[in-house]
């Protein structure tokens, strides 16, 4: 009972802050600019790109180019070898591991300055939720993290792993008895086995708040059906709230809604190694409030001229509503007009808030068309909501040389229950998509494109896609569309197709 009190005063008190930060964003902006900048001039970077002359952000941008990690990994590499004052005074605390696409494993630097902002931002969310809701119950049960493990390599000296794994040695004191799996349980690599002790683990306990990456959280749920013959719901009666992040909840909503059995409460966070972005400030709304208070000055690329040889950057004072922007970071870490490859659009300036729209590496642009993952995750719910059926998983990919007739995108969907007029449904998959997106349209109109084949994949299809390439579980999750056919290739090659519906 003391915990759920103080808790609740805890809650008042970061609501009066959160009212600040809301108020002051720009203002917070323009603090954090020129104290990164004022840090930055004892580095081997601001050196190089002479931070000691730059005083507005004018400066700044015109002098600090727009760079991705293959232009930093030279720096993140003298860091390894042992050298300080690189990209930000000292060494970093960690180096947060994730996956690249063209430079292999990517190292990003977490400093002594940024860390504890990772885990302010986890732990307001929370008490915001508390103060907005009143429910603080779920602290008297038990909570699950599906994360990476925390346990951590050694990269020149300096502990590295996955960012999950890392804040999972951050969990408060208050909370470590709640908290679930075990250190043993979750250091285990292979997830089929982790998963497994994982239900052993939280079965017959009282879970009231779970926490993870939807699609694997959706395995955990199966698994626990399976072991238990009861709905999530029914057998942890206390589970009030889902906290998710990683990809968008909307295409599994319905699915959860059924697993669970009942209504939870969810919250949305957005975090990245780089930084901790955003999250649900308000779990009736479902977008995001920019953390500008955190250690990260913001700029942001409209999408339109992302292509462009020297693409706009805007800071937060010239951003509007309803358009898409690719985010740029400069953080207390030490990156520098860094994009960390995230979509956005603004839902309110007035407070700053957004929702994630996609990724830039994630489109389908073969023919100029540039759909995005925002418009066919939108097309899923919408399609999926007028036939009544569940979606496991999905992902698009462009045939541009078929064997017959005009190139086409073809939708690899994984269906719960596939839908009785499955032509139907694969229609008004690409209606809606016309209907977001004026460029697709007219190729479909003007007979460049034929409108979307319908692949119905088999089921466990993608999750045997994902093991195949050794990304199974932790944070890893199948991305919405590709510009290649990497995914649609091996799923053809490997039989995983059941049947194409044109």
């Amino acid at each position: 009972m003391w915990k759920k009190i103080l808790a609740k005063l805890w809650a008042k008190k970061t609501a009066e802050e959160y009212k600040r930060l809301r108020r002051n964003a720009i203002k917070d902006q323009q603090k954090w600019l020129h104290r990164l900048i004022r840090e930055g001039r004892k580095t081997h970077f601001g050196q190089d790109y002479r931070f000691d002359e730059i005083h507005t952000y004018r400066q700044f941008k015109e002098r600090v180019p727009l760079l991705q990690y293959e232009d930093i990994k030279h720096y993140i590499e003298r860091i390894i070898e042992g050298e300080r004052n690189v990209l930000w005074p000292e060494r970093p605390l960690y180096l947060a591991k994730t996956s690249g696409t063209t430079s292999g494993t990517k190292y990003i630097p977490v400093s002594k300055q940024s860390m504890p902002y990772h885990v302010k931002a986890a732990r307001d969310m929370l008490l915001l939720y508390i103060h907005r809701s009143g429910n603080a119950d779920f602290l008297d049960g038990k909570m699950i993290f599906l994360q990476g493990s925390p346990k951590l390599d050694n990269t020149g000296g300096i502990p590295t792993g996955r960012l999950s794994g890392i804040s999972a040695h951050y969990v408060p004191g208050y909370l470590q008895r709640n908290r679930l799996p075990s250190w043993e349980t979750n250091t285990i690599d292979d997830w089929e086995t982790k998963l497994s002790r994982i239900v052993d683990e939280t079965v017959n306990e009282n879970m009231t708040l779970i926490s993870g990456i939807p699609s694997w959280v959706q395995t955990y749920f199966e698994k626990l059906i399976e072991r238990s013959g009861k709905s999530v719901g029914e057998l942890f009666p206390g589970f009030s709230l889902f906290v998710h992040g990683g990809v968008n909840y909307e295409p599994y909503r319905a699915k959860f809604n059924r697993l669970i059995g009942r209504p939870v409460d969810t919250l949305e966070t957005y975090p990245a190694s780089e930084g901790f972005i955003a999250f649900q400030d308000d779990y009736r709304s479902d977008d995001l409030l920019l953390l500008t208070d955190h250690g990260i000055f913001y700029e942001f690329v409209p999408l339109e001229s992302i292509r462009n040889d020297r693409p706009e950057r805007l800071s937060l004072t010239e951003v509007e509503t309803g358009k898409d922007y690719a985010v740029v970071l400069n953080t207390n870490a030490g990156l520098w007009g860094y994009m960390i490859g995230d979509i956005v659009r603004f839902t309110s300036v007035n407070p700053y808030k957004i929702k994630v729209s996609g990724r830039v590496k994630h489109f389908i642009s073969a023919f100029g068309e540039h759909v995005i993952g925002k418009e066919v995750e939108q097309a899923v719910k919408a399609a999926s909501e007028k036939f009544r059926i569940r979606v496991n998983e999905f992902s698009v990919a462009p045939q541009v040389n078929p064997e017959e007739g005009l190139p086409y995108h073809e939708w690899l969907v994984e269906f719960d229950e596939e839908p009785e007029n499955a032509l139907a449904y694969a229609r008004h998959l690409d209606e809606e998509v016309q209907r977001q997106n004026i460029y697709y349209k007219d190729l479909i109109e003007g007979k460049i494109l034929r409108p979307a084949v319908l692949s119905v994949v088999r089921k466990g299809g993608f999750h045997r896609y994902m093991a195949a390439i050794g990304k199974l579980g932790g944070q890893n999750k199948i991305p919405a569309l590709k510009n290649d056919r990497s995914i649609a290739d091996w799923l053809h090659a490997n039989g995983e197709i059941l049947k194409q519906v044109r």
